[in-house]
């Protein structure tokens, strides 16, 4: 069996995901790639961050993105997420404006979304890796196959997962949760084409930390500094 270098409960939890065959032709995929010199992003070591971050027993909200960044030094494998000190993207920039409004916050100076990560929101884009400058590359090559997998998995096994579904394409995966356990939120994108058709103004921040408190878990401080 191949050995997939992903936090342990996850490990134990997928792994009857890495034997099947589209997880093969990921990583036959990928390997080929970077044989042609093909430059991937995340690096490999974290390409399975979001799951490090954040263990399966931990996760109390999952916030799914479509595609890591492109452009160099922006992917670290948390969706929506920049690495410290690199440049905020438009869509994360558009993230803490309705912060501001939701919630008051000053928009963070860093774009780096680890402590989120760190209080149980699962940052999980839809798939987990693309070749440099090319949105979209590999999101034909199995990984959508392999993050189904994971929502339905939490959708199962756990309750009371606050799913923030922002753009079409993440609320498309609205079918594979069990909304009588669960609480899904949806808007719009936060990028500049959509904010303002629905993200602005959604409140999401705020609602979500008010299913959780109505859980009795602890809400999540979106306040990065």
């Amino acid at each position: 069996m191949m050995d997939v270098k992903i936090e342990q409960s996850w490990k134990t939890l997928l792994k009857d995901e890495f034997t099947k065959d589209y997880f093969l032709q990921i990583v036959t995929f990928i390997k080929a790639e970077k044989a042609l010199g093909k430059i991937i992003y995340p690096p490999g070591a974290l390409m399975f961050n979001a799951f490090e971050k954040t263990p399966f027993d931990k996760v109390k909200v999952v916030l799914l993105g479509q595609d890591p960044y492109h452009n160099p030094g922006q992917a670290h494998g948390l969706s929506f997420s920049v690495p410290t000190g690199i440049q905020k993207p438009p869509s994360l920039i558009n993230i803490f404006k309705e912060l501001q409004s939701d919630l008051g916050m000053d928009p963070s100076a860093d774009g780096n979304l680890e402590k989120w990560a760190e209080q149980g929101v699962l940052l999980l884009n839809a798939t987990l890796t693309v070749r440099k400058n090319e949105p979209g590359s590999h999101s034909k090559i199995g990984w959508i196959e392999f993050t189904d997998a994971v929502i339905k998995k939490l959708s199962e096994q756990k309750k009371g997962i606050v799913f923030l579904l922002w753009g079409k394409f993440a609320q498309d995966k609205q079918a594979l949760i069990d909304e009588t356990r669960h609480h899904v939120l949806k808007a719009a994108h936060p990028s500049p084409f959509s904010a303002d058709k629905g993200f602005f103004g959604c409140k999401h921040f705020s609602k979500t930390n008010e299913f959780l408190m109505q859980r009795g878990l602890q809400p999540i401080d979106w306040k990065l500094n």
